[in-house]
């Protein structure tokens, strides 16, 4: 064990950091009109460093994150989540889940994932393999991946760019097209770049907090 190096503030600066944050992240958006313009990979780097500092389950680490920007890469990402999204439309997603999507304007054609300049596939690594080659069993998979995750968002619109998650189901196709062990799952595709200079975003309303919750 190591002492932990605890920064601490004043209430008031605590209050005032809370609500800068919040102030920052309630305009962030998922978008899908993305900008060719591109991204300096160091922006990205530091952002999945931030997503590794997550609490997860025995401190296993149980994710991996793939950085594409590749055009043929993305290229075959969105023909392979498009041939999911159509067949998704077509005849899996049910009426009612078709309703609920109508408001945001969502449809099998993906050209986002050709245009931004950096897609992010995260894979939940279900269990790992020890150096004698043995199957390492993993804790709290989900939790901890779902954590890293948010962290990521967080930390890509917190530096300054807009992002999308994209979770084609099923998302086998990104263990081939992007060579990645059997061990790992497919968790989401993160869209991230620039948006578009006249990008639109669906009129929606967040909660009230006392729609969030409850307190005792």
């Amino acid at each position: 064990m190591i002492r932990y190096d605890f920064q601490e503030y004043t209430i008031e600066e605590v209050q005032r950091r809370a609500l800068d944050y919040y102030e920052i992240m309630k305009r962030r958006r998922s978008i899908r009109d993305f900008s060719e313009r591109q991204v300096p990979l160091e922006i990205i780097e530091n952002c999945i460093r931030t997503a590794d500092t997550a609490p997860n389950g025995a401190n296993q680490h149980p994710w991996h994150f793939v950085i594409i920007s590749d055009p043929q890469k993305k290229q075959q990402i969105r023909i392979a989540a498009e041939k999911e999204e159509q067949d998704f439309y077509a005849s899996r997603a049910s009426k009612e889940w078709l309703e609920v999507l109508a408001p945001l304007g969502t449809d099998e054609h993906k050209p986002f994932l050709e245009t931004a300049p950096y897609l992010i596939a995260v894979f939940a690594k279900v269990h790992g393999i020890g150096e004698d080659g043995k199957r390492v069993k993993h804790y709290y998979v989900n939790e901890s991946v779902g954590i890293a995750t948010g962290l990521l968002i967080s930390a890509l619109h917190y530096s300054g760019l807009a992002s999308l998650t994209h979770t084609p189901s099923p998302m086998r196709f990104l263990n081939k097209i992007l060579q990645r062990p059997e061990q790992e799952r497919p968790f989401l595709l993160l869209v991230v770049g620039y948006p578009e200079k006249d990008a639109k975003v669906p009129d929606i309303q967040r909660k009230s907090l006392h729609e969030i919750s409850t307190y005792f």
